[in-house]
């Protein structure tokens, strides 16, 4: 299978509870020994003034942090995406204008960055884990845009990213939160 770097998972409506419940995530790495991402629409209530508050004023809103999934909750990691111009010291590019962002460097030069999250943990998967997982109709993968990164309303981004879709699929956009209560 070729690379996912880069792109988002978006949920099916087969996920039907947990952490990964109507997540879109953003594919940091993928290859055979597995795969590393990040969830994009699940903000948290702690804001990121009160764990990095050095970095609140760099965050795009909501300035909270967000859930990026069940691996290492108690770590932070930032996703940044560059402006047109040279990219900032501690920043590392993973797809595109897209990169980690190192937490305990030097904070961002002003217009260095059009675009900052920080996320509490991350989604991981072994080896071949993620693809039988696709097998299974669990996920959808989908191009990403930089501005999925940092949606003002990352509580609307699944159905967002599906009605952009062709096809069937946007009509998972529609799909009742509870289908039993349908």
């Amino acid at each position: 299978m070729d690379t996912l770097r880069g792109s988002l998972l978006v949920a099916t409506p087969a996920i039907e509870s947990g952490p990964f419940w109507r997540s879109v995530v953003f594919v940091l790495d993928h290859d055979a020994d597995g795969a590393l991402g990040v969830i994009v629409n699940h903000p948290l209530e702690s804001d990121v003034d009160d764990v990095l508050p050095d970095w609140a004023g760099l965050v795009n809103a909501p300035v909270c942090l967000f859930d990026g999934g069940p691996v290492a909750m108690d770590s932070a990691l930032a996703l940044g995406v560059v402006a047109d111009v040279p990219p900032p010291l501690g920043w590392r590019q993973m797809a595109g204008r897209v990169g980690l962002v190192d937490l305990d460097g030097p904070l961002p030069g002003s217009g260095e960055l059009a675009g900052l999250r920080v996320f509490a943990g991350y989604a991981g998967w072994g080896p071949e884990q993620l693809e039988s997982e696709l097998l299974e109709g669990a996920w959808l993968v989908v191009q990403a845009r930089d501005s999925d990164l940092t949606s003002p309303q990352p509580e609307n981004l699944w159905r967002d990213v599906l009605m952009r879709q062709q096809g069937d699929v946007r009509f998972w956009a529609t799909f009742p939160d509870d289908p039993s209560a349908n």
